[in-house]
């Protein structure tokens, strides 16, 4: 088996890619042993040390925090006060993030801090990419960060977890951080002073969370298109609403793109047959013009991301070159918090349009003489039988909740810290929104999935469409997906077959539209 070589943090930029194979499969992490980056990050300790032994004032070092930064902190208490920092923080609420989700995070902070101008130590790195690398996990609650002044409150159980305070979760359990340390002969981190502050005012929680964000929904652009054609195959549709000369007299690149791979999904091979309606219904017809805008989006997305990813957003940030120790506001998510709000009200705009599609297909009145609810009774057991009924009813229910979760978070900005933080981004509420939407998106993703198989299944046994109807890349999909999917002829318990879908969606288990 090859082995796959380890992302590397130190001067090179981070893609979202690299951050997602550290949080999703697991991919080792290293710091870079160039000696300029070496160099630099021990020029920044350096100079914070010198500083101190001239008595220089430096917020969060020899000043309090926040708005307390009149408050003169003594040079002899330098190496306590992050210490406090880290522990007054330490009062998140609501679900722990995941391990995948902490791991983004970790990776995060780790690549804001080797861009050398926080002022922390080697050994401060060193520790972060041990953890990562032995999978040993803060234990980090999603709620009480309101995106400024960073992501204080949830980044200070990495903080804890680095001087050894606090729980982690290491194989698959919840464990005191000083026990695990002890276990693996792991020597916890002696603070320095702003080490504590450079880890948790920035916005690594809501760029893990949005890097995350952002590969899924690039999976499920390629998913909604997939669904949309096989929903055009079960509902007899006109494949020339994909047409290659249509879309090029409406050139956004995005939507183009949805439109070709539906039109690549459709295409046998076969002279088209006159459709029986003209013009599908919007949920059919207008399907790229909604998942392309999604897609047209992410690169925007992409550079945002990647930007906060690889920039330094604490503060102050140290100048060495010119002496200075400069304070300002990167820790500010607007950027991110933008990325999550857009993305989110897209995401939520996909769940609608398959909602649309499934209640097409189960619904006689629209589905172009399928059987009721999709159905596989026959005979004296069609009027016992509901088929998806109940499914369909959830998926409405998980779209209008998607929906309800677009009202973007980022405009509630509250005064905070005695009016320090007067203006706050949001954009950790915005992230968790968007994970959110995504989690019931894959939901109507999975119900849709269960109708479409049904729906081309009873065309199949009904004669409705012949085999040749389907090009060789979707029989091959459909045969994969009804492994899990069973034919329903009678009622049944669908839940454990929704689950194991989403299990699927969320490991992004099919190959789509590969080039």
């Amino acid at each position: 088996m090859k082995t796959l070589s380890s992302v590397v943090f130190g001067d090179t930029p981070l893609s979202i890619e690299q951050v997602a194979a550290i949080a999703v499969h697991g991919r080792h992490c290293q710091l870079s042993t160039a000696d300029n980056f070496v160099k630099k990050i021990q020029e920044g300790t350096d100079f914070l040390d010198n500083m101190l032994s001239e008595d220089g004032v430096i917020y969060g070092v020899t000043t309090g925090y926040g708005d307390s930064c009149t408050r003169a902190v003594p040079v002899e208490q330098a190496y306590e006060l992050p210490i406090h920092l880290s522990r007054f923080h330490g009062c998140g609420l609501g679900k722990h993030l995941d391990p995948i989700a902490t791991r983004s995070v970790m990776a995060v902070r780790l690549a804001s801090l080797t861009r050398g101008v926080s002022g922390v130590s080697k050994e401060l790195l060193d520790l972060l990419v041990v953890m990562l690398n032995a999978n040993i996990l803060p234990l980090i609650p999603e709620e009480g960060s309101v995106g400024a002044s960073g992501d204080l409150t949830p980044l200070s159980y990495v903080a804890a977890a680095l001087i050894g305070e606090r729980d982690v979760l290491y194989k698959g359990e919840r464990r005191p951080t000083k026990d695990v340390f002890d276990e693996l002969g792991i020597t916890p981190l002696t603070m320095r002073p702003k080490e504590a502050l450079a880890i948790m005012n920035g916005t690594a929680v809501m760029t893990g969370l949005a890097v995350l964000a952002f590969e899924r929904s690039e999976y499920l652009v390629k998913m909604a298109s997939r669904l949309t054609a096989l929903t055009s195959i079960a509902m007899k549709g006109n494949p020339q609403h994909f047409d290659e000369f249509l879309f090029a007299a409406k050139p956004h690149p995005g939507q183009n793109m949805v439109a070709a791979w539906i039109r690549s999904d459709l295409d046998t091979g076969q002279q088209d047959e006159q459709p029986d309606r003209l013009q599908d219904r919007y949920s059919i017809r207008c399907a790229p013009h909604v998942i392309g805008v999604l897609q047209d989006m992410l690169p925007t997305f992409r550079q945002m991301i990647e930007i906060e990813l690889n920039s330094a957003n604490d503060n102050p940030i140290i100048d060495t070159a010119e002496g200075r120790v400069l304070h300002g506001g990167h820790f500010y998510g607007g950027h991110i918090a933008f990325v999550m709000d857009s993305m989110k009200n897209l995401v939520a705009n996909v769940a609608d349009l398959i909602d649309r599609q499934m209640a097409l297909l189960v619904d006689v009145k629209f589905n172009n003489g399928l059987p009721s609810n999709l159905s596989g009774a026959t005979g004296d057991r069609a009027p016992l039988n509901h088929g998806l009924k109940a499914v369909q009813i959830g998926v409405s229910a998980w779209t209008a909740e998607a929906l309800k979760n677009t009202m973007p978070a980022s405009v509630f900005s509250r005064s905070t810290e005695c009016h320090n933080q007067d203006k706050v981004s949001m954009g950790t509420i915005a992230a968790r929104d968007c994970i959110r939407n995504l989690d019931l998106t894959n939901q109507v993703i999975a119900g849709h999935m269960i109708a479409t198989c049904q729906a081309i299944a009873l065309r199949l046994r009904d004669g409705g469409i012949q085999p040749s109807n389907l090009n060789p890349e979707l029989r091959t999909f459909l045969d994969d997906v009804q492994k899990t999917v069973p034919f329903i002829d009678e009622d049944k318990p669908l839940e454990g077959v929704l689950r194991a879908l989403i299990d699927q969606l969320n490991d992004q288990s099919w190959s789509l539209y590969t080039d």
